[in-house]
């Protein structure tokens, strides 16, 4: 077994203090949902990312079962982006939840680093494993993650990872769509509400070509060149010597100017890649995931047995 390391949430950048708004006395019927499925469990555990969907678990998990019955605890590892590793304090820090931080070691299993159609499987049994270790050692009696009702409409091997292993989904369970997720995240004043998906770094890769912390170094450097530019949302996708950029359609205009994608480019290029493109067709979520699902759609049905 893996010696684990769970630490004490210390940020490089403290958040500055801020109190989490009260929820409204009287719950609508969508809070009312929530807080049920929540309050079915004692002492909870919360798989916390700092996205939308665990950020409002987490806020949710709080307000039912009270501070002292909840941790946030958030997998640390080669593909999670220290920008978010930022965001993740500065929400839990707002929250006043108890946050630690747990190192994961997927990258070490050469399932996951082959880079399968089913690579989320892996990493996220590696980040379930050790939140169950963490759990019995410190009494919570269930592990939540942040799966809405969306999510079981798309192809998420992690799902199965979780199913294994008891994972509770309160958000899946109380019939949340990620539009309900991100309405409930607004009215409780949360600043995820608007934030754009933000899977980990390994997604940047097409399924088959490897996973490697030089690779993931790469792309969280060029997606900082985009996020300091103001870029929301935008994809670096790892193609080899090529950067394909895959963008929101309100940011493709500003490629246009001359000055913007001189500069947008060059420091892409700084991160260690030989060329740069720009993805015309833009980013649409699960772009990886829909051919995998074309090659599920087309492949031919085999007879039954004892048929020609």
């Amino acid at each position: 077994m893996k010696n684990e390391t769970v630490q004490p949430a210390t940020p490089k950048t403290p958040p500055e203090p801020a109190a989490a708004p009260a929820t409204p006395a009287t719950p609508t019927p969508t809070e009312a949902r929530l807080r049920a499925v929540l309050q079915r469990h004692g002492r909870v555990l919360v798989a916390f990312s700092g996205g939308v969907d665990s950020t409002l678990v987490l806020r949710a998990a709080i307000e039912a079962l009270g501070r002292d019955s909840v941790l946030a605890v958030t997998g640390v590892s080669a593909s999670l982006a220290e920008s978010e590793r930022v965001d993740a304090e500065a929400l839990a820090s707002a929250m006043g939840a108890t946050h630690r931080w747990l190192d994961t070691h997927e990258l070490e299993n050469p399932n996951y680093a082959a880079n399968p159609t089913n690579r989320c499987y892996f990493c996220k049994s590696e980040l379930y494993d050790r939140l169950q270790e963490v759990a019995a050692r410190d009494g919570y009696d269930a592990i939540l993650d942040g799966t809405n009702l969306d999510d079981v409409h798309d192809i998420r091997p992690g799902r199965q990872a979780a199913r294994e292993r008891g994972v509770v989904s309160p958000l899946l369970e109380a019939g949340l769509t990620k539009s309900d997720v991100r309405a409930l995240s607004q009215a409780w004043g949360l600043p995820t509400w608007d934030k754009p998906e933000m899977p980990c770094l390994s997604s940047r890769i097409p399924y088959g070509s490897a996973v490697d912390p030089e690779k993931l170094r790469q792309i969280e450097t060029a997606e900082d060149v985009l996020r300091r530019a103001g870029v929301r949302g935008g994809r670096v996708r790892h193609h080899g010597e090529i950067a394909r950029l895959e963008l929101p359609a309100e940011s493709l205009e500003r490629f246009a100017d001359a000055t913007f994608r001189d500069t947008v480019a060059a420091g892409i290029r700084a991160a260690g890649f030989a060329y740069v493109t720009l993805d015309l067709d833009g980013y649409r979520k699960g772009r990886l995931n829909e051919a995998v699902a074309a090659q599920i759609a087309w492949r031919p049905s085999r007879p039954p047995e004892g048929t020609r």
